[in-house]
């Protein structure tokens, strides 16, 4: 790609002068090719000039003024849009160069990137970063798990050991009403025991009864 610098050798005007001189020399400093093309001199680059600097970039009398700036054939811009790219460090841009590794517009244009795309680096490891954070949430997850069945195993073992007592004390609450069974059955015995010894001295009074009236007869007889 060559940059293409339109000019005036013979112009009058020191305005002009001094503006195609402003360009030339950036264009030097920045060890930019660049060819310049003369308009007063060459009938052909006046009117190749005229007819690609667009409208909207043409003055109000339609005839465009030295220098304008083209890269090949796309137009650049006259001296106030390069002036204005000079003072904001994009003058690779405004020509339609990339910028040389290193520069102060290559470091513009590397932040502008990274503040549109966002550095792809980052992006990565915000990648990687969710990735082990999901990881990490879930191992620890799995460990809440294990504690959970940990401690309700050990819940188990104290309901356990906490109702060793009661059954102890149910155990022995059964103990005592066998006990107290036993006792309540003693009296009941006790009572047959009674009623076994009635019967022997109703059978005794029977005996008796029956044996008295032999008595009776015998004295009777005796009589």
């Amino acid at each position: 790609m060559v940059i293409k610098v339109f000019l005036a050798s013979s112009s009058g005007s020191t305005a002009i002068k001094k503006k195609q001189q402003d360009v030339l020399g950036f264009l030097e400093a920045l060890k930019v090719d660049y060819a310049p093309l003369d308009i007063a001199c060459n009938e052909d680059n006046r009117m190749w000039m005229r007819e690609n600097v667009p409208v909207e970039k043409k003055p109000t009398n339609g005839i465009p003024l030295p220098p304008q700036i083209f890269n090949e054939e796309s137009y650049c811009g006259d001296y106030e849009t390069f002036f204005d790219a000079k003072e904001d460090n994009a003058v690779f841009a405004f020509l339609g160069l990339p910028p040389p590794p290193g520069s102060k517009e290559a470091k513009e244009a590397e932040k502008a990137f990274i503040l549109e795309n966002g550095p792809v680096e980052n992006g990565t490891v915000e990648i990687e970063t969710v990735e082990s954070e999901t990881v990490e949430n879930g191992t620890d997850d799995a460990e809440d798990e294990e504690n959970l069945e940990a401690e309700e195993v050990e819940e188990e073992i104290l309901d356990d050991d906490s109702l060793a007592p009661v059954k102890q004390e149910e155990a022995q609450e059964e103990v005592e009403d066998e006990e107290a069974k036993g006792e309540d059955d003693q009296p009941v015995s006790e009572g047959e025991e009674d009623l076994g010894s009635e019967e022997e001295e109703e059978l005794r009074q029977l005996e008796e009864e029956e044996e008295a009236p032999e008595v009776t007869e015998q004295e009777e007889e005796d009589e």
